[in-house]
């Protein structure tokens, strides 16, 4: 009874936004699949084309929707989130909107600190690091390259780890306890070797999520993270 109370005082342009979201969350239409026109909503729900009008375009400010001229209203695409007061596995945040994870390893070496990343880790030039660059997808759709330096004394063994089954934040997060972190996010146009990998052209913006890690009083792990701008966004909260 109060559902049916609550949703005769709810607006009719409400209504109609609130079912276009539940069908849309429900998979009737899909990620760029079109959605009914205003006139077919008008006729469903009996109600002026102004008022439909008022709820697409309301959704479309909300980026769950997306016009096209001469075309139609087609679900937009879908906007990844990621947290940034909490370091969690990228496979963990993927799983936890219900989608599928999987990753593709596009290197993995022992290699030397350069004068940039020995400053950073506050080591010496010349110094071992393990270096690794993985792709990571929701649903078969690449949203992250993880570009990744961790420092040998923290994670002797992370050349061993098969990254197919755990990600390296999973096998850090073990291996060296987490002590503290600084980060920076910023908005760059990709190397063309990241836009590759991201399948994207390489004149679309990236947000690009830069991070270094402690543990145990050194620093363990700093990790360039590049996304598809028009698919990610970050969020947090406080208190």
């Amino acid at each position: 009874m109060e559902d049916l109370i609550a949703q005769e005082n709810t607006p009719i342009f409400q209504r109609i936004k609130d079912y276009l979201v539940r069908e849309i969350t429900a998979g009737r239409w899909k990620e760029g699949e079109v959605v009914p026109s205003e006139q077919a909503l008008v006729r469903q729900f009996g109600v002026s084309r102004m008022t439909v009008n008022r709820a697409v375009r309301e959704l479309t400010a909300e980026h769950v929707l997306t016009r096209r001229q001469g075309s139609g209203t087609f679900v937009a695409p879908q906007k990844y989130q990621a947290t940034l007061l909490e370091i969690r596995s990228i496979a963990d945040e993927i799983r936890a909107r219900g989608h599928a994870h999987r990753s593709a390893l596009h290197l993995l070496e022992r290699t030397r600190a350069s004068e940039p990343l020995a400053l950073q880790f506050g080591i010496e030039a010349g110094q071992p690091l393990f270096h690794s660059v993985i792709v990571h997808f929701d649903n078969d759709v690449p949203i992250q390259v993880e570009d990744r330096w961790v420092n040998p004394a923290c994670a002797p063994d992370y050349m061993e780890q098969d990254f197919s089954s755990i990600t390296p934040n999973q096998h850090l997060m073990a291996a060296a306890p987490l002590q503290g972190a600084t980060y920076s996010v910023e908005a760059l146009a990709p190397p063309r070797e990241i836009a590759d990998m991201l399948a994207i052209d390489a004149r679309q913006c990236c947000l690009v999520y830069k991070r270094k890690t402690s543990s145990l009083g050194r620093a363990a792990s700093v990790v360039t993270m590049w996304h598809p701008g028009h698919l990610y966004q970050f969020t947090g909260s406080v208190g």
